[in-house]
């Protein structure tokens, strides 16, 4: 592997270390991938998140054989972890459609080091997210039922039930994501076929990269390919939630049937979302030593990021709680008043306190550019988030319009344990996208060094100049 030595440290907002060539960058990138020598901590990590997915495994297969009265949902609390689980995962993956397509557009270049991260995590987190309704269903065999798919038994999804919507759009996301996250990967994937010394890697990474040979045609064809859909890519941001969101808002349950749901759910999925790449990028940057390519302004930006959605949602918990008062409606006034004083205030007030009070640290910059702490404030914040959810859904469905079926749900151990087995699905996943793939993009971060603009402009990041010296 190439030593890079750069002159300094990266300053304030600079978004890669200097001292780094083209070829530094393509060394320093790819041999994480190439190197041969596999680390202890990769391996140790490995082998702890594929023992939480042999929980999954376990829990599902018990699932299917038992059926869903292994879980702790009842009557009135039809849905449960299920549910709760599946909402905070699709926002997860809200982060790295964010960064990828609205960022780009935008022509925001610090996204440039942490792009290629977050697009795989968006995957991995759908993945999981998709496991919930197809077990929830009960009979995962027929799911597809749910799809328009022409039969002789008249047999018709249900176009007037939200429960149908999530089907196409979040199977539209994660198509869409997939195919921005893998036209990304071309270029790159050219590299590792050139530099690759075994026949077998070669082969397979020069069949992923589809003939790229980087000549013109090819890189104007490329820079159409993702300008498109990055474009398809950023309503889905804003649609994918909201409709999720439609599976409470259209209901009549007290506590969901409210307009501020899509917006709320929208900011709340953003603010997830870069909570984990937070999260998952802190750790990666010092384990692989990348802090010249992932510096502490990311850091810093994604901050400011996260403050501004947790206001939003900040803002969306004292409208719920306004609007409950204002409209004088018992049943809506009940639900607010079982969260500040029935069986879910302790977790209600934990969730303020994960999502409101203590991301407004993230007002001083020392916070916001010190990584220990930082990675600490994510943790809070994902737990605020996996928190909103479960009041969200939980606590409306415990006291419904009906006091007669009021009732009390607490999760299973087999709960509990399908939802730590996705946590391993998706560490897996990401363990192994480390090292089989770039985790950052090699051809862009080429164009963050003054060698990339060779009239003269540097790290100006007034400058929008794209790809086109690098080619």
């Amino acid at each position: 592997m190439a030593t890079v030595s750069p002159l300094r440290e990266a300053k304030e907002g600079e978004i890669i270390a200097p001292g780094h060539t083209f070829g530094s960058v393509t060394d320093k990138i790819s041999d994480i991938v190439q190197n041969d020598t596999i680390a202890i901590g990769w391996l140790a990590s490995l082998a702890f998140a594929f023992m939480m997915l042999n929980i999954l495994a376990i829990s599902a297969a018990y699932l299917l054989y038992r059926g869903l009265g292994i879980w702790g949902i009842n009557v009135p609390v039809s849905w449960g972890f299920a549910i709760v689980n599946f909402v905070w995962w699709i926002g997860i993956g809200h982060a790295g459609t964010l960064i990828s397509a609205i960022l780009l557009l935008l022509r925001q270049r610090w996204r440039t080091s942490i792009n290629r991260f977050a697009e795989a995590m968006t995957l991995f987190a759908v993945a999981c997210a998709g496991m919930f309704p197809l077990l929830h269903m009960g009979r995962p065999y027929f799911a597809y039922w749910l799809m328009p798919y022409p039969n002789t038994f008249g047999l018709w999804p249900q176009w007037r039930s939200p429960l149908v919507w999530d089907v196409f759009a979040v199977s539209t996301y994660a198509t869409v994501s997939l195919l921005f996250w893998f036209v990304g990967l071309v270029p790159d994937l050219a590299t590792l076929r050139d530099r690759a010394t075994n026949k077998w890697t070669q082969t397979i990474f020069g069949l992923l990269a589809m003939g790229w040979r980087g000549s013109a045609i090819h890189w104007q064809r490329y820079e159409v390919a993702y300008g498109l859909l990055a474009a398809l890519a950023t309503p889905l941001v804003v649609s994918v939630h909201t409709v999720v969101s439609f599976d409470f808002a259209a209901g009549i349950v007290p506590g969901w049937h409210t307009t501020i749901f899509p917006p709320y759910f929208v900011a709340g999925a953003i603010y997830s979302g870069f909570a984990m790449v937070l999260t998952l990028a802190i750790p990666v940057r010092q384990v692989y030593n990348i802090k010249d390519f992932i510096t502490t302004t990311h850091l810093d930006y994604m901050a400011r990021i996260m403050l501004t959605t947790g206001l939003i949602v900040a803002y969306g918990y004292g409208i719920e709680a306004f609007m409950a008062w204002y409209s004088a409606n018992k049943f809506e006034v009940a639900v607010m008043q079982n969260r500040f004083t029935g069986v879910i205030r302790w977790e209600y007030y934990m969730l303020i306190l994960c999502n409101v009070l203590v991301p407004q640290l993230l007002w001083f910059k020392y916070v916001r550019t010190t990584p220990s702490v930082l990675f600490v404030i994510s943790l809070i914040v994902n737990l605020g988030m996996w928190l909103e959810r479960y009041v969200i859904v939980i606590g409306s469905l415990t006291r419904d319009n009906l006091p007669s079926s009021w009732g009390r749900y607490s999760g299973t151990i087999w709960d509990w344990g399908i939802y730590l087995g996705t946590i391993g699905l998706f560490l897996t996943l990401l363990l192994i996208f480390l090292r089989v793939l770039p985790m950052i993009s090699i051809f862009e971060m080429k164009t963050l060094l003054p060698e990339a603009h060779p009239h003269g402009h540097g790290h100006d990041t007034k400058n929008h100049g794209h790809q086109e010296s690098v080619k």
